[in-house]
């Protein structure tokens, strides 16, 4: 009982937090150094077509995984996940945000380069 209480504690102000508005922000040299370690999950919201036509490396298309995103994040709750979307004014990305704080994540970020930002870079994408 304490255990459950706990977890719905833990839930609701992790999603509090999110739901506050309050989105933590990962740059765009931390996320490239976050990929070289390979210990991050990316989440792409553009939708299957934009991700078809380019993402950051390794990242999954939230379309495609969003009613099993459970079983596709790490089982290490405090595994870093970060989610984008198309840039700066764009606020897709906070559908993944959230379901991942759901779930009980407590490392979420949001690269607010999105897609845009990672091009302007000439980063890699990867297509599919």
């Amino acid at each position: 009982m304490l255990k459950k209480l706990l977890t719905l504690t833990a839930v609701f102000a992790l999603t509090a937090f999110a739901a506050s508005g309050k989105y933590a922000d990962i740059s765009h040299d931390e996320l490239k150094a976050a990929i070289a370690t390979g210990k991050i999950t990316i989440v792409d919201v553009n939708g299957s077509a934009s991700y078809a036509s380019g993402h950051i490396p390794g990242a999954m298309d939230y379309a495609v995984v969003k009613d099993s995103l459970a079983a596709k994040l790490p089982a290490e709750k405090s595994a870093l996940v970060v989610a984008y979307c198309g840039g700066p004014q764009c606020s897709a990305y906070r559908v993944a945000y959230d379901a991942a704080v759901a779930l009980g994540y407590t490392r979420v970020k949001h690269y607010s380069g999105g897609i845009s930002g990672w091009a302007g870079k000439n980063e890699k994408m990867e297509k599919n």
